[in-house]
């Protein structure tokens, strides 16, 4: 039996992924999200920050990094500087000071098509499951186990659904857009 669920909550974790990669990106505040995608290589292997140290937002442009075990200290700055997200680490013992510059209008550029292109494959990834879904419905018609009936209305459940998606895709881009174009 089709279930339009299993596809509903498909899309719904490459919303979530979607979200989580648009506030990995650097706007002109302090966000302890941004560190979410550096990986520190340590203890044989790789880890995120926050299993590593405290992380906070003590002013609107600075992220502090309480360090737990000084030994680690060296390797989240290095990690810091290798990321794509061109922040230079200030240590001070145990802590690290991550000072959040302004964004150049080249930079804001750049980062508003990375947003479109992170907005594009949400999009197509969702319309990949609405794809999947009408396959299924669509063996299950041949094969006579649901009516046609049945197969137009879950399309239509599942096309609509799909429709909310994108739609929330685009509102959460052209929000995001808004976020880095603004000073």
């Amino acid at each position: 039996m089709f279930e339009e669920t299993v596809y509903k909550n498909k899309m719904k974790k490459t919303f979530e992924f979607f979200i989580q990669e648009l506030s990995s990106l650097r706007t002109g505040r302090a966000n302890v999200s941004m560190l979410d995608i550096v990986k520190v290589d340590v203890y044989g292997q790789k880890m995120p920050i926050n299993q590593l140290a405290s992380i906070t937002t003590p002013e609107p442009r600075t992220i502090n990094i309480q360090v737990w075990d000084l030994s680690n200290v060296v390797l989240i700055d290095s990690a810091i500087k290798k990321s794509e997200l061109g922040l230079n680490p200030q240590i001070d013992g145990q802590l690290i000071r991550l000072p959040i510059p302004d964004l150049s209008e080249e930079r804001r550029s750049e980062i508003k098509k990375i947003i479109k292109s992170m907005g594009e494959k949400c999009k197509i990834s969702i319309r990949n499951i609405r794809r999947e879904a009408n396959d299924e419905l669509k063996k299950l018609s041949k094969t006579k186990d649901i009516s046609e009936d049945h197969v137009k209305k879950k399309e239509k459940i599942i096309q609509e659904y799909t429709d909310d998606q994108i739609k929330i895709v685009d509102e959460r881009v052209s929000v995001k857009e808004n976020e880095i174009m603004t000073i």
